[in-house]
């Protein structure tokens, strides 16, 4: 891999005051389990340009038991 193939977009990037961010800390502990991990998937979906209706290829997946 090539060490200038990926690059940051620093115009998405936003510096929050701490008391901004406390707010959105306040705001996601509020919610509750299923809203956050809805949330949660909302936003995975959008990243990988998926649906929820979407199938999962699990042909490349392996199994196996990992040593703790």
């Amino acid at each position: 891999m090539e060490e200038n193939e990926y690059k940051l977009d620093g115009t998405v990037l936003q510096s929050l005051a701490v008391e901004e961010a406390d707010h959105h800390v306040t705001y996601w502990n509020n919610k509750t389990g299923s809203e956050r991990l809805n949330a949660a998937c909302f936003i995975i979906n959008q990243i990988f340009c998926v649906s929820p209706s979407d199938k999962i290829d699990i042909t490349f997946m392996d199994k196996r038991r990992h040593d703790c």
